[in-house]
């Protein structure tokens, strides 16, 4: 795990959203390219999946899944 993640879905537990989609992989191109979960107010926490040699900016070494989620996003597509 490149980034701790645990302070932001402590955050998003204290919210006290119910899980309506608990984890799950999202798939780009037949493979695994990051992690969702969906809460009850219609958010969705999502990771892109970290490789050997990543860094902290998704969008820098993992561009292609950050532009198929922010796609996916805009247009109301399922993750």
């Amino acid at each position: 795990m490149n980034i701790p993640f645990l302070g932001t879905q402590a955050w998003i537990r204290s919210l006290n959203y119910s899980i309506v989609d608990d984890w799950r992989p999202w798939i780009l191109r037949g493979q695994v390219a990051g992690f969702t979960r969906t809460y009850s107010n219609r958010m969705t926490f999502a990771t892109v999946k970290a490789r050997k040699g990543g860094g902290h900016t998704a969008p820098e070494y993992r561009p292609v899944e950050c532009y198929a989620m922010f796609s996916r996003w805009i247009l109301h597509d399922r993750l």
